[in-house]
């Protein structure tokens, strides 16, 4: 029959013993502990007194293991390696979501909500990962994406719209009083155009001028909205987005309508999953959260 472990040191002395073999200083492992150099010189001469081995030979300025203590040293490390990780099963971990998204869906529209997701979700571990890049879902750890374009987005993959795309141009207010309605054609020509890598000044310029043919000479290009619309906020030109990333800029007055019409494109901004996802109700729950912060 099993009387347990009654040949075991003290488990107090082993901690001790363990972190002294890391430090190979007493004064080293006291201060991780939190006991001064002498509990631990104390706890690691009852030790060996109860195994009566000696585990460490004193040398002037350090510690150096015997080889008894070294062997020891391996099993007692493993032994509390088996400990911690058996502790650590029975703690829920939170519930992790890694969340992949451009540049300019993070900072403009993402971040001044994440208070409000923090709020509902406070068991839920966000991390954000801003790319421009086509991300590989199992292989990088990503458990949901946002995306603009047109499904399908690949085998294996759900999508859901978030918000379809429509196209505004916004300027900033000093510039507007400088330049004047960039409605008015000789008017518009004097404003740099705002670029950004959706590229799409042509189709919004043909949208709003279907009868005239422009030949704009000035042109700032970015490869990110986010940086056009800093441009455009900073009075350097119009910029063309979507009105879902500027509310708060228009709201504030950092930014103007240019035109008094926006442009409707074939595409939108998705949220894309795996049909088979590592955390379905995790993914379900953000999933949800960002489709209530669009539609209400």
């Amino acid at each position: 029959m099993n009387q347990g472990f009654s040949a075991l040191p003290p488990l107090n002395a082993l901690k001790v013993f363990e972190a002294v073999t890391r430090h190979l200083n007493f004064r080293l492992a006291a201060e991780e502990l939190g006991v001064t150099q002498g509990a631990v010189a104390q706890q690691i001469r009852g030790l060996e007194a109860s195994l009566e081995l000696k585990l460490f030979d004193r040398l002037p300025r350090t510690l150096a293991l015997t080889s008894a203590g070294a062997g020891y040293a391996v099993s007692i490390r493993q032994a509390f390696e088996l400990i911690d990780e058996a502790t650590r099963t029975l703690r829920p971990e939170p519930n992790r979501l890694t969340l992949s998204v451009t540049p300019t869906f993070a900072s403009r529209w993402m971040l001044p909500r994440l208070p409000d997701f923090t709020a509902a979700w406070p068991d839920i571990d966000l991390r954000v990962l801003a790319s421009e890049r086509l991300v590989q879902f199992h292989h990088e750890g990503v458990d949901l994406a946002v995306r603009y374009g047109r499904p399908p987005f690949g085998a294996g993959l759900d999508a859901r719209m978030l918000f379809s795309q429509t196209v505004l141009a916004v300027v900033s207010p000093t510039l507007l009083a400088e330049l004047g309605d960039p409605a008015e054609i000789n008017h518009c020509l004097r404003y740099a155009l705002l670029h950004d890598g959706h590229h799409l000044w042509p189709a919004f310029l043909s949208f709003i001028f279907p009868h005239e043919s422009l030949h704009h000479q000035h042109h700032l290009r970015f490869n990110q909205t986010a940086l056009a619309l800093e441009a455009a906020i900073g009075g350097q030109g119009i910029a063309l987005t979507s009105p879902h990333f500027v509310q708060n800029d228009i709201a504030s007055g950092r930014l103007v309508v240019a035109f008094g019409t926006q442009m409707t494109i074939d595409a939108g901004w998705y949220l894309v999953w795996p049909k088979r996802p590592r955390e379905p109700a995790t993914v379900q729950a953000v999933r949800d959260w960002l489709l209530t912060q669009v539609h209400g």
